[in-house]
């Protein structure tokens, strides 16, 4: 580095750039599905730990995945609110860093659980005499304790080689939060070396569980159409619609964001897609799960009429 370049301190989040009336009411409406997303996704993990009838391994994978949907939400949309109301719309570039971490170790996090449920999926359906062995507890803790170990170690991977690079400017990041590809930006260095790590990566985490859900998902199609009754049939089938909703939802936006080449969206556009999978995706979870699932309404029923009789 030359003598004239300087280490950036603090960062501008340049945010949607809009009028100071519209930031007002975009306040006040991702405040509203910020707090939907810690209220319903909260009362989903209550009612699993707290219904024994929900004690089974797909729903102890959805109660990590509420955790995954709370946790990656909050480490992106308390400082997209503050920035929309505060006249100084920085952050220092150490919690910067920071939140690139935590929100890529949670978004992974998300993805591997949804992989881990689709294959909980197949195992019931298609083998339905062999579930309680192949997906014992034992195994389920084994799961769910890899997807969060591998994605924070992937997630460390990304932010050891983004601290290797020089950060000299600009100081102006085109985005609501960290983003890592905006992060690249702030270097004053060769950064391709940390572009192809996040390429294959990407497929890594994306495309592959991708392909390894959809595969599931046809073995589970094929093998409900081979079950003689109607009313056996549409409980196979109803028991993965609202997974493959959700799944539709993530990995549809976050390919359009890390894997579509770059001309074929503007930034605006694909911050309105980040928005979808940090923000609107942890919202829906619960309200997809909920009204799709006559377990999940059983157990708020009970807790309700539980409570009316205190």
């Amino acid at each position: 580095m030359g003598s004239n370049q300087t280490w950036i301190s603090e960062v501008i989040l340049l945010g949607f750039q809009v009028d100071p009336e519209l930031e007002v009411f975009l306040f006040g409406l991702f405040l509203l599905f910020y707090s939907l997303t810690l209220l319903g996704n909260s009362v989903i993990l209550g009612l699993i730990c707290l219904d024994p009838r929900l004690h089974t391994p797909m729903y102890f994978f959805l109660s990590h995945l509420a955790i995954a949907y709370m946790a990656y939400a909050s480490s992106t949309v308390p400082k997209m609110l503050a920035n929309l109301i505060m006249q100084k719309k920085t952050i220092s570039f150490a919690p910067c860093i920071l939140q690139t971490f935590l929100y890529l170790a949670f978004a992974v996090t998300e993805c591997l659980i949804l992989v881990v449920m689709s294959y909980d999926r197949y195992v019931a359906v298609c083998h339905p005499l062999y579930y309680s062995v192949i997906m014992s507890w034992r195994v389920c803790t084994v799961l769910a304790a890899t997807c969060w170990i591998f994605s924070f170690l992937l997630a460390l991977v990304h932010i050891s080689l983004i601290l290797r690079l020089p950060f000299c400017g600009p100081q102006k990041i085109n985005h609501f939060f960290c983003q890592i590809i905006s992060v690249f930006r702030l270097a004053c260095a060769d950064t391709r070396l940390n572009q192809i790590v996040l390429s294959v990566g990407s497929v890594f985490v994306l495309v592959w569980p991708l392909r390894l859900v959809l595969g599931s998902y046809a073995r589970i199609l094929a093998a409900a159409l081979r079950i003689q009754a109607a009313e056996g049939r549409r409980k196979a089938l109803s028991t993965c619609s609202s997974h493959l909703c959700v799944v539709g939802l993530f990995f549809g936006t976050a390919i359009l964001v890390y894997l579509a080449p770059k001309s074929s969206h503007s930034q605006e556009q694909r911050k309105i897609l980040s928005l979808l999978y940090s923000l609107f995706n942890p919202m829906l979870n619960p309200l997809i799960y909920s009204l799709r699932s006559a377990e999940v309404k059983g157990a708020l029923r009970r807790f309700l009429e539980k409570r009316r009789s205190l």
